[in-house]
Formats: C-alpha cells, sequence, structure tokens
C-alpha cells in the first residue's frame, strides 16, 4: 500500500495559524444543534440525547437514521437502502471490498480519475484489483472525458469510482454528463460509486445533479459523509445508498466483518443534523458563496497575474495555479512559514511521479483551497500580504524567466 499523500501535510502544516486548506463547511457546535432541536421543539430527541444507554447498535445504522437519510433521495429510496458506517472513508473501503475483491474469479478491472482523493483513487487497489487511472484536466475544465473512459474499459472491467463534485477542484458535472455516463457503465455491466461528499453544496440550484443512487438505479451507489456539506465532522457518520438491494446485501455483508457499528450518541447528533438540514445547509452555502466572491477578486481581478482557476461551481474547495516562480510545494512551505496552510498538489496525485501524465499536463503548480469557514476571510487577507510582500521579487523572476524547480509544461487555458 502507498504511503498516505497527505500525511507530509498534515505533519507539516499543523500548526499553522491560517488554514485554507480545510474542506469542509464551517463546522457545526453541539449547542448549535441543541439550539436548532430546540427551535423546532424536538425535546424528545434532546432527551433521549441526554438518557440513551450505551448498547450496540445495529449494524448498517438504527432504522430513524435511516429513515432521515432515505429522505434525501428519490421514491425509490427507503431505509432498506441505506447503510450507516462510521465515516465516509470505512464505507469507501467497503465498498472496495465488496467491488474489487474477487480473486478466485481472476482480477477486477476499476477505472478511477486523478487529480482526486487517495482513498477513492486507490481503494480498489488495496483489495487486490487493478485500476486504471486516468486523468482530469484544467483544460477541460476538470470533467471527465467519455471517450478517454470509454476507451480505458475492459472485458473485466466492474467497478467505476468518480467524484461528484470533484475534489480538489470543486466543479460538478451537468446532467447530460451524468446521463451519458451511466448509460456506457450500463451497457458494459459497470458499478458506479459516486463520492458525493460535497452534494448539497452547489453554489446554485441549477447546478445539481441527481443522487448516482436515484440516477442509476441498477449498479450506483452514493457515498456521503456529515463532515462536508453540514460541517458534522466530529460525528463521524457516513452512508452508502443504493436502489438495488442485492448491491446492499453484498455491502452489508462486506461491512459486517469490517467495521463496528457506530455509537448511538453520534446517531442522534446525525438526526439532529437531518432534521435541520435546510437551515444548516442555506446558512453554510451562503457563507461559502461569500467567500467565492472574496476569493474570485483574489485570483481573477487584484492577482491574476499570478493565480489562475477554472472557478468552481459545487463545494468549499477550489483547484489554484500559481503562475509564480514557485511550485506548489515551494509556495506552501513559503506560506506555512507565515503562519498559513495550502494543500499541495501532492495531496491529490501522490508523491511518486504522477504529477506528470500522458497528457502533459503539470500539476506541480496548482494547489487546494478551501473557503467553507466563516474565519476564512482572514486566512485569505494572511495570503494577500504575503503576495504583496514577494510580488515585486516573483515579477522579477518571471521577467528573467526563471524555471520553477521542477518545471512546468501546463498547456491547459484557464
Amino acid at each position: 500500500m502507498n504511503q498516505p499523500w497527505s500525511k507530509k501535510h498534515k505533519k507539516d502544516f499543523k500548526s499553522c495559524q491560517y488554514s485554507l486548506s480545510n474542506s469542509f463547511a464551517d463546522p457545526l457546535s453541539h449547542p448549535e444543534l441543541v439550539e436548532l432541536t430546540k427551535a423546532r421543539g424536538d425535546f424528545s430527541l434532546l432527551e433521549e440525547y441526554n438518557s440513551h444507554d450505551l448498547r450496540y447498535t445495529p449494524n448498517g445504522g438504527s432504522d430513524d437514521l435511516k429513515e432521515a437519510i432515505a429522505e434525501l433521495y428519490g421514491p425509490d429510496i427507503s431505509k432498506d437502502n441505506v447503510l450507516v458506517f462510521p465515516g465516509g472513508q470505512v464505507a469507501i473501503q467497503v465498498a472496495a471490498q465488496a467491488f474489487c475483491q474477487k480473486a478466485r474469479l481472476g482480477k477486477v478491472h476499476s477505472i478511477v480519475f486523478l487529480p482526486g482523493y487517495q482513498s477513492t483513487v486507490e481503494s480498489p487497489q488495496w483489495m487486490g484489483g487493478d485500476i486504471t487511472k486516468l486523468w482530469r484536466t484544467a483544460a477541460n475544465n476538470w470533467q471527465i472525458d467519455l471517450q478517454q473512459l470509454k476507451a480505458a474499459i475492459r472485458c473485466n472491467t466492474s467497478y467505476l469510482i468518480v467524484n461528484e463534485p470533484h475534489n480538489p477542484s470543486g466543479i460538478v458535472m451537468n446532467q447530460q454528463l451524468q446521463t451519458e455516463l451511466i448509460a456506457l457503465c450500463q451497457e458494459h455491466n459497470i458499478a458506479i460509486l459516486s463520492d458525493e461528499v460535497y452534494r448539497l453544496l452547489e453554489h446554485s440550484p441549477e447546478t445539481q445533479i441527481p443522487a448516482m443512487a436515484d440516477a442509476y438505479p441498477q449498479a450506483g451507489i452514493s457515498c456521503v459523509s456529515m463532515s462536508k456539506p453540514w460541517g458534522a465532522c466530529g460525528i463521524t457518520i457516513g452512508w452508502l445508498v443504493c436502489a438495488n438491494l442485492d448491491i446492499i446485501e453484498r455491502l452489508w455483508d462486506c461491512q459486517y466483518f469490517g467495521t463496528a457499528c457506530t455509537g448511538r450518541a453520534c446517531e442522534i447528533q446525525a438526526l439532529m443534523v437531518l432534521r435541520a438540514s435546510d437551515k444548516i445547509l442555506e446558512d453554510r452555502r451562503t457563507i461559502i458563496r461569500n467567500n467565492k466572491a472574496l476569493l474570485q477578486s483574489f485570483i481573477e481581478v487584484e492577482y491574476s497575474e499570478f493565480f489562475e482557476w477554472v472557478r468552481p461551481n459545487a463545494g468549499a474547495i477550489a483547484f489554484v495555479k500559481f503562475k509564480g516562480p514557485l511550485n506548489s510545494l515551494e509556495l506552501g512551505r513559503l506560506l506555512a512559514k507565515r503562519g498559513i496552510s495550502i494543500k499541495p498538489s501532492y495531496c491529490f496525485v501522490g508523491n511518486n511521479g504522477e504529477t506528470k501524465n500522458p497528457n502533459q499536463q503539470n500539476l506541480d503548480d496548482w494547489f487546494r483551497i478551501g473557503f467553507g469557514e466563516r474565519i476564512m476571510p482572514q486566512a485569505l487577507e494572511a495570503l494577500k500580504k504575503v503576495v504583496e510582500e514577494c510580488k515585486d521579487e516573483w515579477r522579477e523572476e518571471m521577467r528573467k524567466n526563471i524555471p520553477k524547480t521542477t518545471g512546468s509544461n501546463n498547456q491547459s487555458t484557464v
């Protein structure tokens, strides 16, 4: 197994005063949950939280929580189509175990995408399967290339992992592309795991596409964590949803042996969140839209000579290119000395040379910024101060055309 891509980042950037690397919506607090619960008169839920016992919860989650989760989906999804996990990370691993561990029948071939979250990219390989890594590019607005995908399908391809909205770019595909993707997978009998942890944080309502569990009832699996859209990181609740009960049974069998049940306290807090979901999400989307406007001005107006991006349309993250004389790791180290953390490109492609790919897209210059928190403007102001301090030196080095340490051959237009 490869080392965790973000391990170095978590070690080297952990003491920074200002975080531009967090990817979640503004974190909830338990007192905030209590006030939201009281405001709607849900006192029985508060009483249960204060008096619940510590016996095991059912594997796959308690019925009341699964019913609340099912309400986020279409009419074909009931509590029986939901499996609850102690976090989305575990859910991704269990799905890979269910679909990629078929040694008796030969290796399963899976297709994944870079840049991306390491668990989605590498989980099939952890189970001994073959994987093909395809690249999403800035030149294609970080979208999935269906022709490239079609060419990568083999006779034993049975599993595809997508991440929509996409991490690290904050881009979500349109519904037509989703429909064509599903039709291609249905034709080849390929199951799709859709990592949808940023879904419900679309910046405009018209950009939201159906959950994969709704759009692909035959073999579409939606993976969600409470940490990103609701900012409920510490609850550690995630889930898988699929309309196909045979697939749910297959996942449940793997979950039964691979994960512990969740705590009832976490389940009750998750219920508090979901029963106040509309209010929480609207507040978090407002924060995100306001912060995005600040970031848009920073990148597209104030400092466009140094930064560019494909403007995100969902989630609380953006992938940004630094056009100055440093690569993203060097920039990250400079900013860390000033108490600011970003996520350099190696967190999404690894440290083994995969920053360069067959499309000649070099991601060394790219880094991820998170803008979901109320305190993000303070971090952005700190970043501006560094840029102001360094801009003359950067301009001079750019004027001299001094090459970056690792080079840059990015042919994309943003």
